[in-house]
């Protein structure tokens, strides 16, 4: 009998030697003996075939592949075992195994493996036959947090850059800023706002409220009916009902509100929810599928279009949630010193005051900006949902913003605030089950859920994107006051350094006729605006010298 020692790292190698021990050690009479070949079928592999010595960079013929498969110990990752890789393959192109089931096949301990497979049989199948060998990282990922819950037919992950800026003071608690971002310039722009909301005291946050939201939609025989349901909601005993019915499927699930609109027969109503510290999605479903139910046996003659009746209204610009809110509603305020804002920031509180009104306010009411009365809120609220496992297509809404200044202290110093009612955030569920992603909730204090008051992490978590927001929108706004956001991004952004290759073959383009003689010389002839040319300082310059004229 062969004895081993549990290595540190338990690779597939080790799964197989381990498979042939517990084989040798078996008596004759009960190791597997396969069927003969008066058994249906007709003739059948041999032991050597279902107990191969391994590993093996033979590839054996797709027969014998599907006999082990199929004939070979139980489960089915013990038989998959005794394959390579390239004879797994081989079944997924027979059809014999699905590509999306690899790792329900191969079992917990082969998750990196069935990530491998699926993409050399992606690779092999495309086009361009690039992702088997690509630079995109499949290996020492703990997979198990993606599996069921975050992520399907997985290939591998997307590194993005995780920068710190701050520290930024909080309602009294100083917290670093984590965004995850491509961007150059972001974090250093952000710091440099913390360091100017920092010298005035810091932020102070209000939450104005906080409640998810789902909206269905529900078909009634006649306007009539839809009219009587539409009443009973409204009244004591229905919201009654549909309450109870409601939060019967969760602890922490708390319906704070029914909002009721009729288009034709159609009835949609808003299901706004507490709901802890998960953002809520799923759990406001449930309640609200259960709900509707109850609703149901009061009027059978209901149908239920759609769960969501993008009533909500979720991952979509919506009126709806800039005015009644989504998730948690926050403001937040502080005071910029005016010599903080001279020598920190290189503009001064009126000019300052007066591109806020003429871009965020009036600029975006021009544009008929729905909650987009801001600079960039987007860009650090996005960086800060993917750091810390938010769902990051719900910037959409989460993003809404007002930013307000004006002067303070006669005209002295910066009074800022900016308003976001829709931030969708929770500390648990969803990305937050990810490594990475908990580690950065961990640094902020608000990994998991509150021990003792449900929420609390999650509210903390959106004031402290709100008061991020503030920092972005302060930096942005005095560098375009001050006629440094070209040159910043022209340093950071668009560097010689790090331009990367065109990809290949170049994409065919218009070529301008009237090419600077500076530009042309420095190209040796070539056009400046072909894909080939890198950006020059000249081209820095002269971009500079146009946006100044």
């Amino acid at each position: 009998m062969h004895t081993f020692v549990r290595p540190s790292t338990f690779t597939l190698a080790d799964v197989d030697r381990k498979l042939n021990a517990a084989k040798l050690s078996l008596p004759k009479a009960q190791q597997l003996t396969p069927p003969d070949s008066s058994s249906e079928g007709g003739s059948s592999p041999s032991e050597a075939d279902y107990f191969p010595e391994f590993p093996s960079e033979e590839v054996r013929p797709l027969d014998q592949c599907i006999a082990i498969f199929e004939k070979g110990p139980r489960p089915a990752s013990a038989s998959l075992a005794l394959l390579n890789d390239e004879e797994v393959i081989q079944l997924a192109d027979a059809g014999k195994i699905a590509a999306y089931a690899l790792e329900k096949l191969l079992g917990m301990d082969a998750l990196e493996r069935a990530v491998r497979i699926r993409r050399a049989l992606i690779s092999r199948a495309s086009s361009t036959q690039t992702l088997e060998s690509s630079a995109i990282p499949h290996e020492s990922y703990d997979y198990s947090r993606v599996l069921g819950a975050c992520c399907e037919n997985v290939v591998g992950y997307i590194p993005i850059p995780l920068g710190v800026a701050g520290p930024l003071k909080v309602d009294g608690v100083s917290y670093p800023i984590p965004m995850a971002t491509a961007e150059g310039t972001l974090v250093a722009s952000t710091s440099r706002g913390c360091k100017a909301l920092n010298a005035g005291g810091g932020v102070t946050t209000v939450l104005t409220a906080d409640g998810m939201t789902r909206g269905p939609a529900i078909d009634f025989p006649s306007l009539v009916q839809a009219g009587q349901a539409k009443a009973w909601i409204e009244s004591e005993e229905g919201y009654s009902a549909l309450r109870t019915a409601f939060e019967s499927t969760s602890r922490f699930a708390k319906l704070k509100s029914l909002k009721t609109a009729l288009a034709g027969r159609t009835l949609y109503i808003r299901f706004t929810t507490a709901t802890g510290d998960a953002m809520g999605m799923n759990m406001i479903s449930k309640g609200t599928e259960k709900a509707l139910d109850a609703l149901q046996k009061r009027f059978p003659g209901m149908v239920i279009l759609a769960l969501s009746g993008n009533y909500c209204t979720d991952k979509k610009p919506a009126a709806i949630n800039w005015i009644e809110g989504r998730g948690k509603s926050v403001v937040a305020e502080a005071v910029v010193p005016g010599h903080v804002v001279k020598n920190v920031l290189k503009t001064t509180v009126q000019d300052l005051c007066n591109l806020n009104i003429k871009k965020n306010l009036i600029g975006s009411a021009m544009a008929g900006s729905i909650g987009g009365f801001n600079a960039h809120a987007a860009n650090i609220l996005t960086a800060i949902f993917l750091a810390t496992g938010q769902d990051p297509a719900q910037n959409v809404e989460s993003s809404m913003c007002m930013t307000l200044m004006e002067p303070t202290n006669d005209g002295e110093d910066l009074l800022i605030s900016v308003n976001m009612p829709c931030i969708e955030v929770g500390t648990v569920g969803g990305g937050t089950v990810l490594g990475p992603q908990q580690g950065v909730l961990d640094m902020l204090g608000v990994r998991g859920a509150h021990p003792t008051q449900p929420g609390k992490n999650a509210q903390t978590l959106a004031r402290i994107i709100a008061s991020a927001v503030m920092a972005g929108e302060l930096s942005l706004m005095s560098a375009l006051a001050a006629g440094h956001l070209i040159r910043a991004h022209m340093a950071h952004n668009r560097s010689q350094v790090n331009t990367p290759a065109p990809s290949a073959p170049v994409t065919p383009g218009p070529q301008s006729n009237t090419v600077p003689a500076q530009l042309a010389r420095s190209n040796s002839g070539r056009s400046p605006f072909s894909p080939l040319t890198p950006l020059t300082p000249s081209m820095s310059q002269l971009s500079l010298s146009k946006l100044r004229r």
